[in-house]
Parts: structure tokens; sequence; C-alpha cells
């Protein structure tokens, strides 16, 4: 029989066993939590990771949707029926009123019983025409240099050529033009363009003349190039924007700013705000800059920014469909209102006061979104978002009170957009880069006011010989 001493040892005993079991049990429920939350975390980041970005959750371009080729548009579904809509002005070929050729068909004889028509009155009964193009020989236009003696003081007088004809033989203005035209607007490559002068024009020309050819036309561009440059300076919009480019090898960037009538584009090998101010001494003074959320365009010398909404859409819809925070699809609603509220400003073409009840309401849901709670270690990036968006606060809305600034940076993504179908097609630039930059401005800033582009270029490369 156990003595009370042995019992209550056994009894104290038994007491630090439980208490030990207790300590382990509460120390395994914590690690069970911790390794739950944990897991959770891990869960939300691999089903993160399983959303991949595209065209209509992120800045990359269709063309890199390899594995997704029905790229999702980012408008609602319409319901009208695709194609032309009713009442909508179709057009077709058209004869002309001047014909450059005419034949008349007349029978001699009847088909029916041989009888002679010749001395019969014919009517016209219908015409067709068939457009055709002429060959095409190049005009070889000769500049011959007399001298004469003056009958009064002997001297041997020489007639001067005409300004630009420098050489013994040289290319004329229309062929210049031309080039610069098929190559930089029309993304023709060299060696294609030299295969078409040479079976087309009857011109042969070496992929070295090409360049050298667009080095004069830049060179003749330098002055409209410059006033636009000046135009865009003295402006109170502008929209910029910047993408890499292949430079023999190495990666430089093609950087654009652009309003509703000038296109400048410039190269350089920065991306940083060492290229900005290079070109603008002074900064944009006088400009609501339109931009991405790119640190450099954001730091440059402006009267105020606005970020690009578009890119913001497709930067919540990624977070929506990768984190799926219910902030996610709140602010992506907020920009579509935005949107839309912008489109009845256009139609009443009055802008909001800063008073107005709508406006107030919206500037109110985006506080409210600004101050919403998100987890970081559950929601790390719509957190990342959520913070950048409080910094950017202010450069979101100015579209709203002031029509002239636009929601979007659409301007400047197909300003820039040429320099890709350039590389897509020619592959990279060998050389040239700074030629086709101030070429390519001269012509879309053409192409944005109206005017024809080859004529119009044709004109500047002959008031400019070099």
């Amino acid at each position: 029989m156990m003595n009370e001493i042995d019992l209550k040892k056994e009894l104290e005993a038994s007491r630090m066993i439980i208490a030990a079991q207790r300590e382990q049990i509460m120390n395994l429920e914590t690690k069970v939590s911790s390794l739950e939350s944990k897991l959770l975390i891990l869960l939300k980041l691999l089903e993160g990771q399983s959303v991949k970005k595209d065209s209509h959750n992120s800045s990359l371009p269709p063309s890199s949707d390899f594995y997704n080729p029905k790229t999702k548009s980012l408008r609602a579904k319409s319901d009208r029926k695709s194609g032309g809509q009713l009442g909508h002005d179709g057009t077709t070929l058209k004869m002309s009123t001047s014909p450059t050729t005419i034949t008349d068909l007349k029978s001699d004889y009847c088909s029916e019983c041989g009888t002679s028509l010749v001395d019969s009155t014919y009517v016209l009964k219908a015409s067709r025409q068939v457009i055709e193009v002429p060959p095409i020989v190049p005009i070889y236009n000769e500049f011959r240099q007399y001298s004469c003696e003056c009958p009064h003081c002997k001297h041997n007088q020489i007639a001067d050529f005409p300004l630009g004809v420098n050489a013994p033989i040289q290319y004329g203005s229309t062929v210049e033009s031309l080039v610069s035209y098929l190559s930089v607007y029309q993304y023709v490559p060299f060696g294609r363009l030299q295969n078409l002068f040479t079976q087309v024009f009857s011109l042969p020309l070496s992929q070295g003349t090409v360049g050298n050819i667009l080095q004069r036309t830049a060179i003749k561009c330098e002055g409209v190039y410059q006033i636009i440059k000046t135009q865009i300076a003295e402006s109170q919009v502008v929209g910029s924007d910047e993408t890499s480019a292949k430079v023999n090898g190495a990666k430089w960037w093609i950087w654009v700013w652009q309003n509703i009538l000038n296109t400048f584009i410039v190269a350089s090998n920065n991306r940083g705000s060492e290229t900005i101010n290079s070109i603008w001494e002074n900064g944009l003074p006088n400009a609501v800059l339109v931009t991405d959320r790119w640190a450099a365009q954001l730091k440059s010398i402006t009267k105020g920014h606005q970020i690009c909404l578009a890119h913001l859409l497709r930067n919540i819809i990624f977070l929506d469909e990768s984190e799926k925070h219910p902030y996610s699809p709140q602010f992506k609603q907020f920009i579509i209102d935005v949107f839309d509220a912008r489109k009845k400003l256009i139609l009443q073409k009055t802008p909001y006061q800063f008073d107005h009840k709508d406006a107030i309401s919206l500037e109110t849901r985006l506080n409210q979104l600004l101050l919403m709670t998100i987890d970081k270690q559950i929601y790390p990036n719509t957190l990342t978002f959520q913070l950048s968006m409080l910094k950017l606060r202010n450069h979101l809305l100015p579209c709203l009170y002031n029509l002239d600034i636009p929601p979007d940076n659409n301007g400047s993504e197909r300003a820039i957009r040429n320099i890709k179908v350039k590389q897509k097609v020619s592959g990279q630039f060998k050389s040239g880069q700074n030629a086709f930059c101030i070429i390519r401005s001269v012509i879309d800033t053409l192409r944005k006011r109206g005017v024809e582009v080859l004529p119009s270029l044709n004109l500047i490369i002959k008031l400019q010989p070099v």
C-alpha cells in the first residue's frame, strides 16, 4: 500500500505531466494556426501566379498573347451587329469623268444577217473603264552650264546651276521624298526598297544609298522638327511615352511627346530623367503631362499630371483576377464610372466644377478606396497599387475638370507603336535611329494636321537643298 507521501509525489508528477502536455498542445495549436495562415498566403500566391499577364490586364501588346490568341476587349459588350451600321455611307470604285483614252466599240456587220452597218447611226449604249498603271521611267533633268565673254569688260561669265544641283549626277526631291515615305511611313525595309526601285521604277539604288538619302532628308526636316518641339514646349496638354528599341544590338529608348497637332520623337540610350532634362531644359511648365506611372515622367517639371486611366484599368483587372481583394472590383468600377462621366461632360461641352455634386461623389469614392484596409501578407500587390494611388491621388481626375486633358495616353501609345512596327519588319536599327525619329515626327505631325504626307515631304526636301 502506498503511503500518503508517495501518493502526493505521484499526484504532483501527474500534474507536471498534464501541465507539460497542455503547454505542448498550446504550442502545437499556435504552430497549426501559423501554418494555416502561411498556407493561405501560399495558396493566394499560387492562385495569383496562375493568372497570366496579357494585353487585357497589363501593358503587354496583343502580339505577346501567344498562349491566348483571342484577345479580350476592355469594352463592354454592345448590342450592335458587327460590320457597317445602318446609315453608314459605303464607298465603291468610281469611273473617271475624263478618261485618258477612249475606244469606241462599233459593229461593222449585223451578227444575225451579215448586213454592213458602216453607214448606220450608232447610239451609245454603255461604257466601261479599266484602270492601268503606266510604265514608270525615271526622268533625267539635265542642266547645261554655259559661259560667254562680256563684250564690254571681257569677263568670262559662267551661268549658275540651280540651288541644290551640286553634283554631276544626283537624286532629286521626288526620289528622296519617296524613299523616306516608303521607309519611315510604310516601314519598307532597305532590301525591299532596293528591289522596288530597281524593278518598278527602273532606278537601281543600293541599300547604302537608301541610308544616305534618309540622313539627308532628316537634315532637311530639322527646321520643321525644331518648330514641332517649340510648339510642344508651349502646349497646355502634352502626352508622353517611351519604348525600348534595338540599335545595333544595344538597348535604346524611343521617347515621344505629342499633342493634338504635333508629334515629337527622340531616340536615346537612356530611359531616365537624364533624357528628359537634356531635351526639355526648362521642363514643360505650361503643360499638364499625360503619362503612365513611370517615375522619370512623373519627375518632369510641369504644370500638372494626368495618370493614364486605361493603364490603371488593365493593372486593376490583373489584381482582381490574381489576388481577388474587394478593393480591385470597386476601383475598376470607379475608373469605368470616370470614363462614363467624362463622355457625358464631352456631350454637354462643360467640365465639372469642384463643387458639382457628381464631382464631389467621385472624389469621395476615391478617398474611401484609398483608405480601405488591405492585408499586406495576403494581398501584397493590391496594397502596393493602393499606396501608389494614394501617392498619385491628385493626378487621377484632372481630366474631369479640363476636357482638353484626355483620361488616357492612347495618343502617345499610337505614336510610339510605329517604332515597334518598324522593328517587327526590319528587326533593329543598324544606325539611322535619329533620322527615323526626325522624319517620323514630321510625317505624324503632317497627318495630325490633315495634310497629305508625300507632297508635303517632297516640298520640304525641295525647299531645303543640302
